[in-house]
């Protein structure tokens, strides 16, 4: 397969690293491009791709272009690319609707679009990706296997990216706050500031792999470390005193309804 990258960023280099990694392709098999030639040199040098000297030659040596560029440079990008045709591009831009992916390289190529997040950045990502009108099975096929190369991934319907964006795209920053909040809790309680970062982010860690690994219910495994009265029963009653699950379920309705603000603009 001959893979294009167009925007050499942490995102764009996370997924070429893992897609190398996972033997998905080889390196002398990648192209990329970035309008900050540094960007592109830097990737050349650290993964041994080719670097082209335009998004058009990007697309013409390829077969799969992952799209990795901001949403407002999105569309001169299009307009450029537009003149090839029946290519797979993979966009990662936030906000941009697979319909004007497709009207903005003039309906000559097979679409899908794609939600990653950060942790991507250490293949522990959580993704989601939807096809285009004229996206095929294989199409999906190719999606996931690119993907999974830095973590979880699964195909929804498009209409579910602005959820998808709210839970998994957004999720990291809730519990990057929820990790300062440990931390400051334990600060505050005398431990070390050292010790009650470690104690906090091998927590956060630790509790997610733990019901990852054996598969069993986030409550259910709730319910078996809380005894009745005791430590944890108590922080969880102040927990619910101040509506902790309320508040998450908000701020996940509050991105939402953003990410669709942001796609109907």
């Amino acid at each position: 397969m001959k893979l294009g990258v167009i925007g050499c960023g942490k995102m764009g280099s996370a997924l070429v690293e893992g897609i190398i990694k996972a033997n998905l392709c080889s390196a002398d098999d990648v192209i990329v491009f970035d309008a900050y030639p540094e960007a592109a040199e830097s990737m050349r040098v650290s993964l041994g791709v080719t670097v082209a000297s335009s998004n058009a030659e990007v697309v013409d040596a390829s077969e799969v272009i992952l799209l990795c560029v901001k949403p407002q440079v999105l569309g001169d990008m299009l307009d450029e690319i537009g003149k090839s045709e029946d290519r797979l591009l993979i966009s990662i831009a936030a906000g941009v609707t697979i319909s004007a992916i497709e009207a903005g390289a003039k309906h000559r190529h097979r679409v899908v679009r794609v939600m990653p997040n950060t942790p991507s950045l250490i293949a522990r990502g959580a993704s989601a990706f939807a096809l285009g009108c004229s996206a095929t099975d294989s199409d999906a096929e190719i999606t996931e296997s690119l993907l999974s190369a830095v973590g979880y991934t699964c195909r929804v319907e498009e209409s579910h990216l602005n959820a998808v964006t709210a839970l998994s795209g957004s999720g990291p920053a809730y519990i990057f706050l929820m990790i300062e909040a440990l931390i400051a809790g334990g600060i505050e309680h005398g431990l070390k500031a050292d010790i009650a970062r470690d104690l906090a982010l091998h927590t956060v860690s630790g509790a997610a792999e733990l019901v990852i690994k054996t598969g069993e219910d986030p409550a259910l495994l709730r319910e078996n470390v809380t005894s009745p009265n005791g430590t944890t029963f108590a922080a969880l009653e102040s927990l619910r005193s101040e509506d902790f699950e309320g508040n998450i379920k908000r701020a996940i309705a509050a991105a939402a309804d953003r990410s669709r603000e942001l796609g109907s603009s």
